[in-house]
């Protein structure tokens, strides 16, 4: 929005000696000392803490441009402050034995490579889901390949720059910040990366993510996934993107699958065929529909949703096979969902079956564990078996004679949880493979951990990826 009180409420010196020592997300509250979500009044540059009152983003500037100068200006104190502190623990660990950053494998010892996510503010809802990303090998291969673009020119070229609101959306690229952040990890050069500059495109282009509000992570994979594919069906730098992928060997025409317009690397990796079936149980009339399928939503079935730990001993276990069948098993509409038969020209009972026409390389399975009630949005907490390995896929697909033995196998990648009781609050962790080993990512924090603790973990998002190679594994 644009605010009519700048002119008369800044007053302050862009770089005014009044402001607290230290990196600003790290001031205290005048009154209270907290700093927790401080903020500096423009008119006296008094720290405050809490939410704005309107949440909502000033695009303006007074004349002199002096709002954009404090944002430069708090920026530079960031950068100095957090280039400090990197430059203090980089030291640190070269004068200690480096036995966070050393593993013992197969008797050798190697470095851990992986880097963390710095929380932004409640960001790790995009923290697990972009480090369960970076590690499916194919999609993060894809985006870490492309040619680096420069949105920027003139004197600011090749320097990092303060973003503001005020810039138009032609400033920013989506791609072009998510393929930095991906280049960013796995490199060992640092122990967390910021994504200041992915989370800035985020704000700019989904609205529903401004603030520092906590978010559901499975929607914001799937809005980044959506607008990942809309911007690489768009062009760049003057080539398709659909022309890169075609020239990617590795992704052929038969790994594509977009029912309507271009194929992209997110179609080609996330994308599969649902098949809806509906039948009206007056005429027997068959009504079948198509649609594209990136990612599976399953309910957790309502007679298990007790059983909150693994070690439970009331009941059966809850598995995943449980709940992918009671996605696909026969199930009759009820009044509110009456069919509209073209045959019987009117609204008829009906049943509904979901079949799998088409697996994607990369299954991504999303439990349902917030759900509505009459006032409130309530966590299944039930704990789901899942397998790490040889997930079969092939009693789900509607023509399984047609799969080879190994096409309907996939093993675990990466787990997404959710810790805490509601969806607008607690927080969120990543577990992921990575060269055969299993890594812990808890925002800025990354430690090696073991499939035990793996398959313990109550999971969120589950990313399977296709088997390609034949194995002895045992199947689900």
């Amino acid at each position: 929005m644009e605010c009519p009180h700048l002119g008369s409420s800044v007053c302050i010196a862009p770089d005014s000696a009044k402001f607290p020592q230290g990196s600003p997300s790290s001031w205290c509250c005048s009154v209270c000392r907290s700093n927790k979500s401080p903020w500096v009044c423009l008119t006296c540059s008094s720290v405050h803490c809490g939410s704005y009152r309107c949440d909502d983003f000033v695009v303006n500037d007074t004349k002199l441009g002096l709002v954009q100068k404090v944002r430069e200006h708090l920026q530079n104190l960031e950068n100095s402050a957090f280039t400090s502190d990197r430059h203090r623990k980089r030291k640190l660990l070269e004068n200690s034995s480096l036995n966070s950053k050393l593993l013992k494998v197969n008797g050798s010892t190697t470095a851990l490579c992986a880097t963390g996510l710095r929380n932004l503010g409640n960001t790790c809802f995009m923290n697990a889901i972009l480090q369960s990303l970076s590690n499916i090998q194919q999609f993060c291969c894809y985006f870490k390949e492309l040619p680096a673009v420069e949105l920027r020119n003139g004197k600011t070229a090749g320097r990092r720059t303060y973003h503001t609101r005020s810039q138009g959306d032609n400033n920013v690229s989506l791609v072009e910040e998510f393929r930095k952040t991906l280049c960013a990890l796995w490199q060992g050069s640092q122990t967390a990366f910021s994504p200041e500059s992915l989370f800035y495109v985020v704000w700019k282009i989904m609205p529903n993510f401004r603030g520092y509000q906590q978010q559901d992570a499975h929607e914001f994979m799937r809005y980044l996934l959506d607008h990942l594919h809309l911007e690489l069906q768009g062009g760049f730098n003057g080539v398709s993107r659909s022309v890169i992928l075609q020239e990617n060997s590795s992704l052929t025409a038969s790994s594509k699958c977009c029912i309507n317009g271009a194929s992209t690397v997110v179609t080609a990796i996330f994308g599969g065929i649902l098949q809806n079936e509906v039948n009206c149980l007056i005429c027997r009339k068959t009504n079948l529909k198509f649609d594209p399928l990136r990612y599976l939503s399953l309910d957790i079935p309502s007679q298990f949703r007790n059983k909150r730990t693994k070690n439970q001993e009331n009941g059966p276990m809850c598995t995943l096979r449980d709940c992918l069948r009671s996605f696909t098993d026969l199930e009759e509409l009820d009044e509110t969902e009456l069919y509209m038969c073209h045959k019987c020209k009117k609204k008829q009972k009906s049943t509904k079956k979901f079949w799998i026409q088409k697996l994607p390389k990369v299954l991504c399975l999303h439990l349902k564990r917030f759900h509505w009630t009459a006032y409130l949005r309530n966590k299944v907490d039930t704990y789901v078996e899942f397998p790490l390995r040889g997930l079969d896929m092939k009693c789900y697909l509607l023509e399984p004679e047609n799969s080879g033995p190994e096409s309907c196998l996939y093993d675990l990648a990466a787990v997404v949880v959710h810790h805490g009781s509601g969806v607008g609050s607690g927080h969120y962790t990543a577990y992921a493979a990575h060269e055969g080993r299993w890594f812990h990512f808890n925002d800025s924090t990354v430690t090696l951990t073991d499939e035990e603790t793996v398959v313990k973990a109550k999971a969120y998002i589950l990313f399977y990826v296709e088997r390609q190679a034949k194995s002895g594994s045992d199947k689900l």
